[in-house]
């Protein structure tokens, strides 16, 4: 018996398989064919100040994705360095999401374990000379830090002593010092063209209870200085993040490089007690172009905003473009991962058409869900040459195209529901469905005829009175006659009343936030965007359990409500309709 091969061998074996070829796994297969690296180690970064929307699952599929590729690891860690906006039901939410995505993580880690070395390091900074305690106001700052075409003016605090800095940036620890009233900043370069070297804040003074560590801390250190020496920390290999972030890579670069942790023991023995095994390593950060799409907005600010102002009903809101909201949707993670393996990665920015995104549901939706029958819209039929109390159970195959979904039974009557749209008294040219005096067939039943047509005191059509042609049940030798048109229908005394959500895309315009035509971004929400409506389903329908998924056959893909469903009082959410329905409204 052979021997395991070890990491190495196992991570240069996997760069030369076949897979997907975007420039980021190029560079990852070029780095390992290198031997820069024994194994890859990726992370993703949320801030749990929100859930995670659809433009993170670019992000957890491409991060999580490469390690899993390339035999790897990737991290969970939780970026909550910016306290009281941060809350442990957001973190529980965003490893729910991961987890629903079809990933896991080598390890969980939270910014907020390493506040510690980041604290040292920033101490390591002051006494190397490349950091100073600033007392500007963070107007002043702004003032100083001048413009993309000129350059900034140095702080009048920037020559303080290095003791006075160390004494000063102790006593922000200790709490002396009133909140937003100093900061520490790195000392690069105040006429730098990249602005983000302009002696950026590395830590400021927040007194607020922390959801991790409570008030251990009255600073935190800023995302781009505890961001780099994270990666640092947990032996990162490559950092991967969007495109807003390319003009931070100096500045991350900067923090790895001075802080330096592999030539400082001190500052490695405090990595080791945060619990770290990974060796220091010099990550590599690459961008790509985040995941835009049509008729969605991915601001957290925005979508907070429409949980707040009563526009929706949650987070999990199925109209919601979060996670937790297309999962509740009945949206499949395999239709997600499918969308970002479509999309691809790049460096050019895009916008995805929405029709996308959903034609990839559709396609794992049609393979993996069951057909059932329902009717929304009910009007009834009645059977008049059935006897009074006729019923009969008839076998239905589960999925078209799979018989490995089995079969189910399906009970049959003579009082049937149809969709009032499948009947027209004066039928539009091309009307395949029934009409007066017309048939059709009745889906596994037979071919139906209308005969009569009942009307209510204001004249609505009411009813129908059809006769079934009995040679042309299954089996039998009319069964084979053509008609135009086949409906659906489901037994008016066996079916089971439900809650059916029709949901549709939150916004009516395909740039919902750019406000071009100066209208608030608000006003472009879809009244449409749901509709509730009570309809009727075939008894299998309605044992479905909360997130089990089907087809309604001619109406669309449906999902058993993740909180509301329960059997005996059925609550289904549209998926999405059989074909886009968006393209002729273009």
């Amino acid at each position: 018996m052979s021997s395991p091969s070890s990491p190495a061998e196992s991570a240069a074996a996997v760069a030369t398989a076949d897979g997907p070829r975007d420039f980021i796994r190029q560079i990852v297969r070029e780095d390992l064919a290198a031997g820069k690296h024994v194994a890859i180690h990726t992370r993703f970064p949320p801030e749990p100040n929100g859930y995670l929307h659809i433009g993170h699952a670019k992000a957890i599929c491409l991060s999580f994705g490469i390690a899993r590729e390339f035999n790897g690891w990737c991290n969970l860690r939780l970026d909550d360095t910016n306290p009281g906006k941060e809350d442990p039901e957001f973190v529980q939410g965003i490893k729910d999401d991961v987890r629903w995505l079809g990933y896991d993580w080598h390890n969980l880690r939270h910014a907020s374990d390493y506040f510690d070395v980041f604290y040292r390091a920033a101490l390591k900074l002051i006494g190397d000379g490349l950091a100073y305690v600033d007392d500007l106001s963070a107007e002043e700052m702004r003032a100083y830090r001048g413009t993309l075409t000129e350059p900034g003016r140095n702080s009048p605090h920037r020559g303080r002593s290095i003791e006075e800095n160390l004494d000063l940036f102790r006593r922000m620890r200790a709490g002396e010092f009133a909140d937003g009233s100093r900061t520490l900043r790195a000392k690069i370069d105040m006429a730098a063209g990249n602005i983000n070297l302009r002696d950026p804040a590395l830590y400021r003074i927040r007194k607020v209870t922390h959801q991790n560590t409570g008030d251990a801390w009255p600073i935190y250190p800023m995302y781009d200085f505890a961001h780099a020496l994270s990666d640092a920390m947990e032996g990162i290999t490559h950092s991967l993040c969007t495109l807003e972030f390319e003009d931070h890579r100096p500045l991350y670069d900067w923090c790895v490089d001075k802080v330096d942790l592999p030539s400082h023991p001190e500052l490695w023995q405090s990595v080791v007690a945060a619990g770290l095994e990974a060796k220091p390593a010099k990550p590599r950060q690459i961008e790509f172009s985040r995941l835009n799409l049509s008729y969605c907005i991915t601001s957290k600010r925005k979508l907070a905003q429409l949980v707040n102002e009563g526009f929706v009903d949650g987070w999990d809101d199925p109209r919601m473009n979060t996670l937790r909201g297309l999962r509740r949707r009945g949206f499949t993670a395999a239709g997600i991962r499918l969308l970002i393996e479509r999309v691809g990665v790049s460096k050019q920015n895009s916008v995805i058409d929405y029709a996308i995104f959903e034609n990839c549901v559709r396609e794992d939706l049609d393979a993996t869900a069951p057909r059932r029958m329902a009717v929304l819209d009910p009007l009834k039929l009645v059977i008049t040459n059935l006897p009074e109390g006729h019923a009969e159970t008839l076998v239905f195959a589960n999925h078209p195209k799979d018989e490995g979904f089995g079969t189910r039974e399906v009970p049959f009557a003579r009082e049937l529901w149809i969709e009032r749209e499948d009947f027209a008294e004066v039928p539009p040219k091309g009307w395949k469905r029934l009409v007066p005096g017309g048939e059709v067939r009745l889906r596994g039943v037979g071919i139906v005829k209308c005969d009569k047509v009942l009307k209510d005191a204001d004249g609505n059509v009411a009813g129908l009175h059809c006769t079934l042609d009995p040679e042309s049940r299954a089996g039998l030798p009319g069964a084979d006659r053509k008609v135009k048109g086949t409906i659906h229908w489901v037994s008016a005394a066996h079916a089971v009343a439900a809650e059916v959500r029709l949901y549709d895309r939150l916004f009516n315009v395909p740039a919902p936030d750019a406000e071009a035509d100066g209208r608030p971004w608000t006003a472009h929400i879809n009244p449409d965007a749901k509709r509730v409506v009570q309809g009727w389903i075939e008894p299998a329908a309605a044992q479905a359990e909360p997130e089990q998924r089907c087809q309604f056959e001619r109406l669309g893909y449906f999902v058993a409500d993740r909180v509301d469903h329960r059997v005996d009082a059925p609550v289904f959410n549209r998926v999405v309709t059989l074909r886009d329905t968006w393209a002729a409204k273009a």
